[in-house]
C-alpha cells in the first residue's frame, strides 16, 4: 500500500501523463508530417482535427496525425495552428 504524502508537489513534480512535448516536424507541401524529429515518417495511420473553445480567449485548433517513424516508434504528432508550433505524445 502507498502511503499518503500529504504534499501536493508530489503530484504536481510528477508532471501529467502524456503531455505533450514540442518535436522538430518538416511537413510535406500538404501540410502532413514527412520527419518527425528527424526520422522519416513510414505510414500515417490516421489525421484528425480539433476544434474547440471557438467561444473563448484561448481556441483550441489542431491538426493531428497518428504516425508510424521508421524506428518503428508510433506517435502523435499534432500542429496546433494558434501557436503555429509542432507537438508529439507517444501513442498507444
Amino acid at each position: 500500500m502507498v502511503s499518503d504524502t500529504g504534499s501536493a508537489s508530489a503530484v504536481c513534480s510528477a508532471g501529467r501523463l502524456n503531455e505533450p512535448r514540442a518535436a522538430l516536424v518538416e511537413p510535406q507541401a500538404d501540410g502532413a508530417p514527412r520527419l518527425v524529429n528527424r526520422l522519416t515518417v513510414e505510414v500515417i495511420r490516421e489525421e484528425w482535427r480539433v476544434l474547440d473553445r471557438w467561444w473563448t480567449e484561448e481556441p483550441v485548433n489542431r491538426r493531428y496525425f497518428d504516425v508510424v517513424l521508421e524506428s518503428g516508434q508510433q506517435v502523435v504528432v499534432f500542429h496546433d495552428d494558434e501557436r503555429g508550433r509542432w507537438f508529439s505524445q507517444r501513442g498507444a
